[in-house]
């Protein structure tokens, strides 16, 4: 009988080991190690300039790493990249989509790629349309769409090599929340189909809701890896009261520190990270100068402590 471990590593779709990656002598990818399971959604986190879009590039094969190994789908990267290709999908961060095809010519040309051969990608058509909401625009020219119809195109663009599995870059970027949620929607739906996914994403929401696992980069590092609840559990206080207001840093300063076991101020609001919520929110009753807002606490306050707050270029 095969032990957990091994159990493990034989349902490993992406097995990384020591990833190593420098440009210009700085280290943009550092050490990093991670397996995926078959059917899971794993998001990469972190900062702009984390070292994400590298991590990408090196598990597709698009990039030759300086040390270290990647294995996709039974395949060594980047050295028997094009063989995994064959059963990748990628949507892209920005907008790969040929202006000058419907989008049912899109879905034909991309298939192609594959050497599919025509029937069959014709066949597969209605069903990609279905999946994306975008059977009533077969028709379409590409520059007539919305932001997120042609988000849900580069979608099932993905998906017509029926692959297993997907990388997605951002997909829900610049998006409004209904697409956003339709998006969300449809890749719950092929991970219960058993793709497996990987995402970056800078939408701790998305992260929560589709990652069975995540992984938190920052300056190359891999700084966190564990599921989006335990990460929460392990990393940060259960509640955080956010208290607003003018005089907020005198009130913080004087007070804060007191009632709650770790406190940041950003601008005109104190972030308190407690274990009980309840003394602080007595003493903020009789402070009728600010106001504030008490919630569980979530992923974006675990990404926030372990990356810091300042902005990233």
């Amino acid at each position: 009988m095969n032990s957990p471990l091994e159990m493990t590593a034989m349902n490993a779709i992406i097995t990384v080991n020591n990833l190593h990656k420098s440009y210009a002598g700085q280290r943009v990818v550092d050490d990093i190690s991670l397996t995926i399971q078959r059917g899971e959604c794993y998001g990469l986190l972190g900062p702009n300039g984390a070292g994400k879009s590298t991590t990408l590039r090196l598990l597709l094969g698009l990039t030759a790493p300086d040390g270290g190994t990647v294995s996709l789908l039974g395949h060594n990267v980047p050295g028997h990249a094009r063989e995994a290709r064959v059963r990748i999908g990628v949507v892209p961060q920005m907008d790969t989509l040929d202006p000058d095809f419907t989008v049912a010519e899109n879905l034909l040309v991309y298939g192609r790629y594959f050497n599919i051969p025509d029937a069959e990608i014709k066949r597969r058509i209605p069903g990609l349309l279905e999946f994306a909401s975008l059977s009533s625009k077969k028709d379409a020219m590409v520059p007539t769409l919305s932001g997120g119809m042609k988000r849900r195109l580069s979608l099932a663009r993905a998906l017509v090599n029926d692959p297993d599995v997907i990388f997605l870059d951002e997909p829900t970027t610049g998006l409004d929340p209904q697409a956003r949620h339709l998006i969300w929607q449809r890749l719950r739906e092929l991970t219960s189909q058993g793709k497996t996914m990987v995402l970056t994403t800078h939408f701790m929401e998305e992260a929560e809701r589709l990652c069975h696992r995540l992984g938190i980069l920052d300056h190359g590092r891999m700084i966190a890896q564990d599921t989006p609840q335990d990460m929460i559990r392990n990393h940060i206080e259960p509640q955080v009261v956010e208290v607003f207001g003018d005089n907020v840093e005198a009130w913080a300063a004087e007070y804060a520190q007191k009632f709650s076991q770790r406190h940041e101020v950003s601008g005109e609001t104190a972030f308190c990270y407690v274990r009980d919520a309840q003394p602080l929110l007595e003493h903020l009753h009789g402070h009728a100068e600010l106001r504030y807002m008490h919630r569980p606490a979530n992923l974006e306050d675990v990404f926030i402590k372990l990356t810091g707050r300042e902005m990233r270029d």
